[in-house]
């Protein structure tokens, strides 16, 4: 215990953090102060080494597998939060600042998306069963940030905000062409159906594009909605609009020229393309390792400094930008509320293993929105400096009427 006691010390100086070894033996952290008091128990001595070489994989593996177990509040909640509010300090730290550096070293090798490859890591996440994502999303089952007037709004009320937002920024003429990239169940190629666009939505996952499909026909828009199961990289045409939300998280680093030049090619010469994705306020980085192994492989959330370098290499105007601070924690508190209201159905699905991960990916995501340097960019881009209108008063006079409606 002594070498994770020194870590623990180290960096714990918000909240207080009481731990049982596998001996019995009691150790208390932190001040007590400004931060949660958690009691967790270790069941296993391999865990005093594995914490302190990797705190932040071993301790999700550790919960999963039930060798760390917690006495008090809301289990790995309240942990994350303790760890989210201290986090300067754990980074600072000798061995964790080596550790961060390797992983630095190697991120591109960690996001080698050659299109198998991709379509592979996609799978290992959206093709898990639709009745699970039916457990914590809202009715139309939006999988990426909700837009919150005011916190208080639903889920539904603030996912529905989400597409009006986002096709409010299209400037859309019936009979325009759009492609999405990358187009989860379906619910906002159905809206931007009913605002009058024909749809191509790409997806490399099955199960999305059947659940898409049905919803899309009970719609009443399947004559204007067409999905391919294929790779944004293998798909060719002109389009008036491009959209993809949620989609460039699962790029990787060393694919963003790519992706950002398949969305210019698609772009007809007066189009302009709607970007929707998880970024970080912070200097350029890497995937948290129990993300990485057991979320989303191969995913990476880009810093805007990463992003826009790629835009000026490509020579694409970027029309406009907005940044959603705290919109995505207070979806995913949703989502994690209503996952622990339907866990029981979630382990008859999985197991209870499944259900502790889930609990920790969900934990995870909302406090590095709350504390941590994640954030949501939107940015409208063209290939001609006058494809978007000069003012943004087109997007609220589209959003109220479309409130209205």
């Amino acid at each position: 215990m002594r070498l994770l006691s020194n870590l623990l010390r180290t960096f714990i100086k918000k909240g207080q953090l009481d731990v049982y070894d596998a001996g019995g033996a009691l150790h208390s952290f932190g001040s007590g102060t400004d931060g949660p008091h958690v009691t967790m128990r270790l069941h296993d001595t391999k865990l005093y080494w594995e914490l302190f070489l990797n705190p932040e994989l071993k301790a999700a593996e550790a919960y999963m597998d039930g060798r760390m177990t917690f006495e008090n509040g809301s289990g790995c909640y309240d942990l994350i939060f303790l760890f989210s509010v201290n986090r300067s300090g754990l980074g600072s730290h000798a061995v964790q600042g080596l550790l961060r550096r390797g992983w630095k070293a190697f991120r591109r090798r960690q996001q080698m998306n050659d299109v198998a490859n991709a379509k592979k890591q996609a799978r290992h996440h959206y093709d898990l069963s639709t009745d699970l994502y039916r457990l914590f999303l809202d009715d139309r089952l939006n999988y990426s940030c909700a837009y919150f007037a005011s916190p208080d709004m639903t889920l539904e009320q603030a996912q529905e905000a989400k597409l009006r937002h986002a096709v409010s920024k299209l400037n859309l003429k019936p009979g325009m062409r759009v492609c999405e990239i990358g187009g989860g169940w379906g619910a906002f190629a159905i809206e931007l159906a009913k605002a009058g666009a024909d749809v191509v939505s790409l997806n490399v996952s099955p199960e999305q594009v059947k659940i898409a499909q049905e919803k899309t026909d009970a719609a009443g828009v399947a004559d204007r909605v067409s999905y391919v199961l294929k790779d944004y990289r293998e798909y060719t045409g002109q389009f008036d609009r491009v959209v993809s939300v949620g989609m460039m998280e699962h790029v990787g680093i060393g694919h963003f020229d790519a992706y950002f030049g398949k969305v210019k090619d698609l772009l007809a010469p007066d189009g302009y393309a709607f970007i929707h994705s998880i970024g970080r306020m912070s200097p350029p980085g890497t995937t948290a390792p129990f993300f990485r192994k057991y979320i989303f492989p191969g995913g990476y959330t880009p810093a805007l400094s990463e992003t826009f370098a790629v835009l000026e290499r490509l020579g694409l105007w970027v029309d406009d930008v907005e940044i959603l601070r705290l919109h995505y924690y207070h979806t995913v508190r949703h989502w994690r509320e209503r996952f622990a209201a339907n866990r029981e159905a979630a382990a008859a699905l999985y197991d209870e293993r499944f259900c502790r991960m889930w609990e920790f990916y969900l934990a995870a995501a909302e406090l590095g929105f709350l504390h941590g340097s994640s954030m949501v960019f939107q940015l409208l881009l063209s290939t001609k400096r006058d494809a978007v209108p000069i003012t943004r008063d087109f997007m609220f006079d589209a959003e109220r009427a479309l409130a209205a409606e």
